[in-house]
């Protein structure tokens, strides 16, 4: 197993560039299992989310891991129900418990709406606490960035958003350049697009290196700087999709891969109602 590297925050702090993804795994123990068998595959940087209602089985992945408390970076997500500077502050202590943790390493807005300015505020406060060590943002778009961020006194660390070959957030990574704040994919793999997965050109660097088409892609990715976290739940693909670390894609085929940015993804933030839905879509309270 290769050694995974990391990536500096603009906080100071060391984000390991792969992880785990946990959104859609069910919390009736396949959460748990699947966390476990990325630990020990040698993953120590695993994702959730108070609104993928899996926090308590990553937490319990992770307390019987064995592993150093310290070795592993958690990443969670406040939703939009607990916006606003007490809802929030609640909702990290919710996260908190959930989790079984005494802190989590990266915090984030997990959409921009509503009342995001108290919500980032309660970060802020549980950051300076200790309670959090990295804050940042999910699905910013570069409107929405241009919205918020200005308020903020704390730089995002972090802006959580789509990511693959075909959108790959050219103007949000020039806006997210000027205060240093690191990009993350979520669908790094355009949630199993078979057109991306059988791209020509993606095709033929898997063949030259002797590797899948997920791995040239999140190659890709990691190259470009970008923190990604597939998910899978067999053990032969959370092993597969890891295994990264010992090639290179020579310049001129970056340069070929990201030409076929299309400059959108599936997922826009900016629509109308897309706020309302998402505020609806669930309750994180009925947990």
């Amino acid at each position: 197993m290769n050694s995974i590297p990391t990536f500096t925050l603009n906080d100071g702090n060391q984000i390991p560039a792969f992880g785990f993804g946990t959104f859609q795994i069910p919390a009736d123990g396949s959460t748990q299992k699947a966390v476990a068998t990325a630990l020990r595959l040698g993953y120590r940087h695993i994702d959730t989310a108070a609104a993928y209602f899996n926090e308590q089985e990553v937490g319990q992945a992770i307390a019987e891991s064995g592993i150093p408390r310290e070795q592993i970076w958690v990443t969670s997500k406040l939703w939009l129900q607990d916006y606003g500077m007490a809802a929030a502050t609640t909702g990290i202590e919710t996260s908190l418990e959930r989790l079984g943790l005494d802190y989590i390493d990266l915090y984030l807005l997990h959409q921009p709406y509503g009342d995001v300015d108290g919500a980032w505020q309660a970060l802020e406060t549980a950051q300076k606490a200790g309670k959090i060590r990295s804050i940042g943002v999910s699905n910013m778009t570069p409107k929405l960035w241009e919205k918020f961020i200005p308020n903020f006194t704390i730089k995002p660390a972090v802006n959580q958003v789509e990511f693959n070959p075909y959108f790959q957030q050219q103007p949000l990574r020039a806006l997210m350049a000027v205060t240093d704040t690191r990009l993350e994919a979520w669908a790094p793999l355009g949630q199993g697009s078979s057109q991306l997965l059988h791209e020509p050109l993606i095709e033929q660097l898997a063949a030259k290196y002797g590797k899948n088409a997920g791995q040239i892609i999140l190659r890709f990715e990691y190259q470009s700087g970008v923190v990604v976290f597939p998910k899978s739940v067999h053990e032969t693909r959370i092993a597969s999709n890891q295994d990264i670390f010992d090639f290179a894609l020579g310049d001129d085929e970056m340069t070929a891969l990201v030409a076929l940015d299309q400059g959108h993804g599936r997922h826009d933030p900016d629509a109308p109602g897309v706020a309302a839905r998402l505020l609806g879509a669930f309750d994180v309270h009925a947990q």
